[in-house]
Protein backbone atom coordinates (compact mmCIF):
# COMPACT_ATOMS: atom_id res chain seq x y z
CA UNK A 1 0.00 0.00 0.00
CA UNK A 2 1.32 3.57 -0.79
CA UNK A 3 0.82 6.57 1.09
CA UNK A 4 -0.43 10.20 -0.10
CA UNK A 5 2.48 12.26 -0.28
CA UNK A 6 0.98 15.32 1.71
CA UNK A 7 1.44 13.00 4.51
CA UNK A 8 4.67 11.86 4.00
CA UNK A 9 6.99 13.42 6.71
CA UNK A 10 9.70 14.11 4.33
CA UNK A 11 7.80 14.67 0.93
CA UNK A 12 8.80 13.03 -2.36
CA UNK A 13 10.84 13.40 -5.30
CA UNK A 14 7.48 13.98 -7.08
CA UNK A 15 6.19 16.43 -4.34
CA UNK A 16 9.10 17.82 -2.35
CA UNK A 17 8.33 19.54 1.10
CA UNK A 18 10.03 23.12 1.90
CA UNK A 19 10.10 23.82 6.00
CA UNK A 20 11.07 27.38 7.05
CA UNK A 21 10.40 29.50 10.15
CA UNK A 22 8.33 32.96 9.88
CA UNK A 23 9.33 35.79 12.34
CA UNK A 24 8.71 38.85 13.06
CA UNK A 25 9.62 42.05 15.31
CA UNK A 26 7.52 44.94 15.69
CA UNK A 27 7.80 48.21 18.20
CA UNK A 28 4.49 49.86 19.23
CA UNK A 29 3.48 52.25 22.04
CA UNK A 30 2.62 50.89 25.58
CA UNK A 31 -1.16 50.28 25.93
CA UNK A 32 -1.01 50.48 29.95
CA UNK A 33 1.51 51.25 32.50
CA UNK A 34 1.64 49.31 36.18
CA UNK A 35 3.37 51.32 38.98
CA UNK A 36 3.73 49.48 42.83
CA UNK A 37 2.58 51.41 46.10
CA UNK A 38 4.30 50.33 49.38
CA UNK A 39 2.76 52.21 52.15
CA UNK A 40 4.63 51.74 55.52
CA UNK A 41 3.66 52.26 59.48
CA UNK A 42 6.02 52.15 62.68
CA UNK A 43 4.08 52.20 65.78
CA UNK A 44 5.59 51.49 69.63
CA UNK A 45 2.72 48.92 69.87
CA UNK A 46 0.80 46.95 67.88
CA UNK A 47 -2.59 48.94 67.84
CA UNK A 48 -0.66 51.88 66.88
CA UNK A 49 1.03 50.33 63.89
CA UNK A 50 -2.04 48.73 62.55
CA UNK A 51 -4.27 52.23 63.00
CA UNK A 52 -1.03 54.30 61.18
CA UNK A 53 -0.89 51.94 58.10
CA UNK A 54 -4.91 51.67 57.67
CA UNK A 55 -5.02 55.39 58.02
CA UNK A 56 -2.24 55.79 55.05
CA UNK A 57 -3.14 52.20 53.37
CA UNK A 58 -6.64 54.51 52.96
CA UNK A 59 -5.18 57.94 51.65
CA UNK A 60 -3.38 55.71 49.30
CA UNK A 61 -6.62 54.08 47.58
CA UNK A 62 -8.72 57.17 48.06
CA UNK A 63 -6.27 59.05 46.03
CA UNK A 64 -5.59 56.98 43.00
CA UNK A 65 -9.83 56.01 43.08
CA UNK A 66 -10.22 59.47 42.42
CA UNK A 67 -8.72 59.48 38.90
CA UNK A 68 -11.54 57.29 37.83
CA UNK A 69 -11.57 56.06 34.40
CA UNK A 70 -7.64 55.76 33.89
CA UNK A 71 -6.99 53.62 36.64
CA UNK A 72 -8.29 50.10 34.99
CA UNK A 73 -7.10 47.67 37.99
CA UNK A 74 -6.56 48.54 41.31
CA UNK A 75 -5.09 45.33 43.51
CA UNK A 76 -3.77 45.04 47.40
CA UNK A 77 -1.51 42.53 47.64
CA UNK A 78 1.38 41.87 50.69
CA UNK A 79 0.24 43.02 53.75
CA UNK A 80 2.33 42.47 57.09
CA UNK A 81 3.01 43.66 61.14
CA UNK A 82 6.50 42.30 62.09
CA UNK A 83 8.04 42.71 65.54
CA UNK A 84 10.99 44.19 66.34
CA UNK A 85 12.94 42.81 68.59
CA UNK A 86 15.41 44.53 71.26
CA UNK A 87 18.82 43.29 70.43
CA UNK A 88 20.17 42.99 74.08
CA UNK A 89 19.44 41.61 77.14
CA UNK A 90 18.25 37.74 76.91
CA UNK A 91 14.58 38.19 77.34
CA UNK A 92 12.59 38.86 73.70
CA UNK A 93 11.23 42.08 74.00
CA UNK A 94 9.34 43.82 70.95
CA UNK A 95 11.18 47.51 70.52
CA UNK A 96 8.45 48.08 67.79
CA UNK A 97 6.19 47.18 65.34
CA UNK A 98 6.35 47.85 61.33
CA UNK A 99 3.85 47.47 59.43
CA UNK A 100 3.51 47.29 55.18
CA UNK A 101 1.03 46.72 52.59
CA UNK A 102 1.72 46.58 48.97
CA UNK A 103 -0.31 48.22 46.41
CA UNK A 104 -0.48 47.55 42.54
CA UNK A 105 -2.32 50.23 39.89
CA UNK A 106 -2.98 49.77 36.51
CA UNK A 107 -3.00 53.16 34.51
CA UNK A 108 -4.50 53.74 30.90
CA UNK A 109 -3.82 57.76 30.88
CA UNK A 110 -0.13 58.31 31.15
CA UNK A 111 -0.50 62.33 31.76
CA UNK A 112 -2.50 60.87 34.82
CA UNK A 113 0.09 58.90 35.11
CA UNK A 114 2.78 61.45 35.83
CA UNK A 115 0.36 63.22 38.09
CA UNK A 116 -0.41 60.33 40.10
CA UNK A 117 3.05 58.86 40.88
CA UNK A 118 4.17 62.18 41.79
CA UNK A 119 1.31 62.85 44.51
CA UNK A 120 1.79 59.35 45.47
CA UNK A 121 5.27 59.80 46.37
CA UNK A 122 4.24 62.98 48.52
CA UNK A 123 2.36 60.61 50.88
CA UNK A 124 3.92 59.74 54.44
CA UNK A 125 6.25 56.96 54.77
CA UNK A 126 4.95 55.79 51.03
CA UNK A 127 7.39 54.35 48.24
CA UNK A 128 6.09 54.71 44.44
CA UNK A 129 7.95 51.64 42.56
CA UNK A 130 7.49 51.63 38.64
CA UNK A 131 6.03 52.45 36.14
CA UNK A 132 6.43 48.77 34.13
CA UNK A 133 5.12 49.84 30.35
CA UNK A 134 3.10 47.12 28.73
CA UNK A 135 0.72 46.03 26.10
CA UNK A 136 -2.85 44.54 26.83
CA UNK A 137 -2.99 40.67 26.18
CA UNK A 138 -5.91 41.94 23.37
CA UNK A 139 -3.87 43.94 21.75
CA UNK A 140 -4.20 44.20 18.20
CA UNK A 141 -0.20 44.60 17.69
CA UNK A 142 0.01 41.03 18.64
CA UNK A 143 -1.93 40.22 16.06
CA UNK A 144 -0.02 42.47 13.32
CA UNK A 145 2.90 40.78 14.57
CA UNK A 146 1.92 37.05 13.61
CA UNK A 147 0.63 37.82 10.32
CA UNK A 148 4.13 39.63 9.40
CA UNK A 149 5.60 36.09 10.78
CA UNK A 150 3.70 34.64 8.24
CA UNK A 151 4.20 36.59 5.42
CA UNK A 152 7.49 36.32 6.22
CA UNK A 153 7.53 32.64 5.73
CA UNK A 154 5.70 32.59 2.82
CA UNK A 155 8.60 34.41 1.45
CA UNK A 156 10.92 32.98 2.63
CA UNK A 157 9.92 29.68 1.21
CA UNK A 158 9.19 30.97 -2.07
CA UNK A 159 12.58 32.32 -2.10
CA UNK A 160 13.84 28.60 -1.66
CA UNK A 161 11.40 27.17 -4.62
CA UNK A 162 12.98 30.06 -6.43
CA UNK A 163 16.51 29.17 -6.12
CA UNK A 164 15.39 25.58 -7.56
CA UNK A 165 13.48 26.31 -10.54
CA UNK A 166 10.10 25.50 -8.60
CA UNK A 167 7.00 26.70 -7.61
CA UNK A 168 4.96 26.24 -4.22
CA UNK A 169 2.54 24.32 -4.41
CA UNK A 170 0.34 23.93 -1.07
CA UNK A 171 0.47 24.84 2.51
CA UNK A 172 1.18 21.38 4.61
CA UNK A 173 0.92 23.11 7.98
CA UNK A 174 1.50 26.22 9.86
CA UNK A 175 2.09 26.26 13.49
CA UNK A 176 3.39 28.53 16.72
CA UNK A 177 7.04 27.95 17.50
CA UNK A 178 7.00 25.53 20.14
CA UNK A 179 3.62 24.50 19.45
CA UNK A 180 4.20 20.81 19.25
CA UNK A 181 6.43 20.80 22.57
CA UNK A 182 6.30 19.49 25.92
CA UNK A 183 8.04 23.29 26.86
CA UNK A 184 6.55 25.92 24.84
CA UNK A 185 9.10 28.58 23.51
CA UNK A 186 8.32 31.68 25.91
CA UNK A 187 7.09 34.59 24.02
CA UNK A 188 9.71 37.35 23.30
CA UNK A 189 8.29 40.59 26.37
CA UNK A 190 9.04 44.17 25.85
CA UNK A 191 11.30 45.80 28.13
CA UNK A 192 10.03 47.44 31.40
CA UNK A 193 11.45 50.69 32.84
CA UNK A 194 12.10 51.11 36.62
CA UNK A 195 12.11 53.69 38.82
CA UNK A 196 11.79 54.28 42.44
CA UNK A 197 10.09 57.12 44.57
CA UNK A 198 9.84 57.72 48.24
CA UNK A 199 7.89 60.37 49.95
CA UNK A 200 9.55 64.13 50.55
CA UNK A 201 8.99 65.00 54.50
CA UNK A 202 9.12 68.97 53.85
CA UNK A 203 9.56 69.71 50.66
CA UNK A 204 7.26 68.50 47.62
CA UNK A 205 8.93 66.30 44.93
CA UNK A 206 9.26 67.90 41.14
CA UNK A 207 7.00 67.32 38.79
CA UNK A 208 7.39 64.29 36.63
CA UNK A 209 7.81 63.90 32.97
CA UNK A 210 7.00 60.43 32.23
CA UNK A 211 8.59 59.46 28.50
CA UNK A 212 7.04 55.69 27.72
CA UNK A 213 8.87 52.97 26.80
CA UNK A 214 7.86 51.58 22.97
CA UNK A 215 7.31 48.07 23.78
CA UNK A 216 8.71 44.77 21.15
CA UNK A 217 5.90 42.47 20.37
CA UNK A 218 7.87 39.26 18.76
CA UNK A 219 5.95 36.32 17.20
CA UNK A 220 7.10 33.28 15.32
CA UNK A 221 6.17 30.33 13.46
CA UNK A 222 6.93 27.19 11.26
CA UNK A 223 5.62 26.48 8.12
CA UNK A 224 5.98 23.85 6.16
CA UNK A 225 4.96 23.40 2.21
CA UNK A 226 5.10 21.42 -0.71
CA UNK A 227 6.42 22.52 -4.24
CA UNK A 228 6.67 21.43 -7.69
CA UNK A 229 9.88 19.00 -8.41
CA UNK A 230 12.92 21.32 -9.07
CA UNK A 231 14.30 21.53 -12.14
CA UNK A 232 18.01 20.66 -11.23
Amino acid sequence: MTQDASHQPYGTPEVPRVAVRGEARIEVDPEIARIGVTVSARGADRRSALEDLTRRNNTVLDLIKSYGDPVEKLETGAFSITPELTRHGRAERVRAYHGRVHITAEVSDFTALGELTTRLADLELTQVDGPWWALRPTSPAHGQARRQAVLEAVQRAREYADALGAQLAALVELADLGAEDANPFPAAGGGMRTMAFSAAEDAGPPPLDLEPQRQTVHAQVNARFTMTPPRL
